[in-house]
């Protein structure tokens, strides 16, 4: 394994093309490494790179630029910490005081090549590291890669080709995609499209309901969160037939053209496929699934019925209103409304919807 460790400094006056200056950076750094090994100057004429190697096979990569930004990054290898966090304080405040440097930024050491990975972004590409300790199961189902990763904070977590999925404690997940305990589900009929973490399920088996279908296509996910979801499906799974629902793996298009030939409506519609699509334009094949499935539920859901589903992150609106814009163009009139909360193992706001028609039926 590798800790990289990266620091910033802001020094518009530094010039490492100074003999002095570059003597009394490179005595800090011989404390630590050997060189530098490469020595040159940019194209520009006003940057320069120096390549140090470290002990126990790392290495040092110091650069300026033009803007006045100089970088240091330390690549550190192997299992022992061989800087603290105490000397690379020390490091960053003797460049800094050598530099003369207005500020400096120094971040927590990014660690490569683990066995498991701690790294994954949100929505918007900002980096977070988790708390994982441990690879609870992995395999590849027909239809994606499935990961458990075990975080000390948030218990297990579903990890879906590479995408934070659902934790055992995302409790505010469930809620707010069955109505935020707005609704009365009991002796009602609901229809749950996905699902597999088996959490929806879970939730509105304890509101009495008259009966619950659910239709999901990946029987490994259900299978896994049986095993490893506890925390958030708890006994919902062990049976995939009861009094009060039944479970069905296979693809949801298929259920509903099913659904749609026979006549059936239910009172409630869940959508928890997929996130609305981060695209410029909707178009393109996840926008099509998008609208077929919308299209598809509107037809089984009842007149009085809702529609509930997630939507994306609080920070892309202009996939959120993409998604508005095609609520207006359903085959039948649509109102809805939204809500945002915080989903503790996405580390941001989140967006769900409640849809509902407004045809002649529902408003007489």
């Amino acid at each position: 394994m590798a800790k990289h460790s990266i620091f910033d400094f802001q020094s518009p006056d530094a010039d490492l093309k100074d003999d002095v200056l570059r003597s009394r950076l490179f005595e800090i750094l011989r404390k630590y490494a050997s060189g530098p090994v490469i020595s040159t100057e940019l194209e520009d004429g006003k940057s320069c790179l120096f390549i140090f190697v470290g002990e126990n096979g790392g290495h040092w990569i110091l650069r300026s630029y033009s803007t006045g930004l100089i970088t240091l990054d330390v690549m550190q290898c192997g299992k022992e910490e061989i800087l603290s966090k105490d000397t690379l304080k020390s490091i960053e405040k003797e460049i800094c005081k050598v530099l003369s440097a207005e500020k400096s930024l120094h971040l927590p050491p990014i660690n490569r090549g683990a066995k498991v990975n701690t790294y994954y972004p949100t929505v918007d590409d900002l980096l977070i590291q988790y708390d994982f300790d441990r690879l609870e199961f992995e395999t590849n189902s027909p239809y994606q890669n499935i990961k458990i990763l075990h975080s000390q904070q948030f218990g297990n977590i579903l990890i879906l080709d590479d995408d934070i999925n659902l934790a055992e404690s995302d409790f505010i997940y469930t809620k707010t995609i069955t109505g935020s305990g707005r609704e009365v589900f009991k002796d009602k009929t609901i229809l749950i499209l996905g699902g597999g973490d088996g959490g929806i399920l879970n939730e509105l088996l304890q509101c009495s309901p008259e009966f619950v279908t659910m239709v999901d296509i990946d029987e490994d996910v259900i299978n896994c969160a049986i095993k490893y979801l506890r925390g958030i499906c708890g006994n919902a799974l062990d049976n995939l037939s009861g009094e009060h629902h039944k479970v069905h793996i296979g693809d949801c298009v298929k259920y509903l053209e099913q659904c749609i030939e026979e006549g059936r409506t239910f009172d409630y519609v869940i959508n928890d496929l997929t996130a609305i699509p981060v695209t410029k334009e909707p178009i393109g094949s996840l926008w099509e699934f998008l609208r077929l499935i919308l299209d598809m539920s509107m037809k089984v859901l009842s007149p009085s019925g809702k529609y509930f589903t997630q939507g994306n992150s609080y920070n892309k609106p202009d996939a959120l209103l993409m998604y508005e814009q095609q609520l207006t163009k359903l085959s039948c009139p649509v109102q809805f409304r939204k809500e945002d909360v915080f989903v503790p193992s996405y580390h941001e706001k989140w967006v769900f919807y409640e849809i509902w028609k407004t045809n002649e039926s529902t408003l007489s």
